[in-house]
């Protein structure tokens, strides 16, 4: 007989107490419903104006003079740098008229920066992934062989593509 006994499942236990919490959740909202009802007494609005009159804004009370200009009016501000009067900028990169001159080394630098890349936060990381160690993937070296192929195969192409057609468009005598 204790073998033919079943263990009362979690699932439909959980289920039940879910259920009868429902059941109990909407008996609360049936009452409060019913309370809400049988407060039918008028409800008074905070301002001070009738029900059915709008309060005029502000714009509409004191329309702008016609004499002040619609535009905004612009204020000094002060541009040095809160953490002291010491500038930020070497002035000698600046003319007489305050524009900053060509800087041709500061060109130099951000273009050589730009075509470098970003630095790397976890040199072991690159290093084991150049090296072919993570099952699965193929070492960095073997996809820069496949992409230099490409681009050799690629400008092979081009080349012989522009010679035919620069053969074929010279005039022949």
């Amino acid at each position: 007989m204790a073998f033919s006994k079943k263990k009362p499942d979690p699932i439909t236990d959980k289920a039940r107490a879910l259920a009868d919490e429902i059941a109990a959740l909407e008996a609360e909202i049936k009452k409060l419903d019913t309370q809400l009802e049988r407060n039918t007494e008028p409800k008074f609005r905070s301002t001070a104006t009738p029900a059915g009159q709008i309060a005029p804004r502000y714009a509409e009370k004191n329309p702008p003079p016609s004499n002040q200009p619609a535009e905004p009016v612009f204020e000094a501000i002060n541009t040095t740098k809160l953490g002291g009067n010491a500038p930020t900028e070497v002035p000698e990169l600046f003319n007489e008229l305050g524009v900053r001159k060509y800087d041709l080394p500061a060109l130099w630098n951000r273009l050589r920066n730009h075509f470098r890349g970003p630095t790397t936060s976890n040199p072991r990381l690159v290093n084991y992934l150049a090296a072919g160690g993570v099952h699965g993937l193929r070492p960095l070296r073997y996809e820069k062989r496949i992409a230099r192929n490409r681009f050799l195969w690629l400008v092979i192409i081009v080349t012989v593509v522009l010679f035919g057609l620069f053969y074929m468009l010279m005039p022949r005598h």
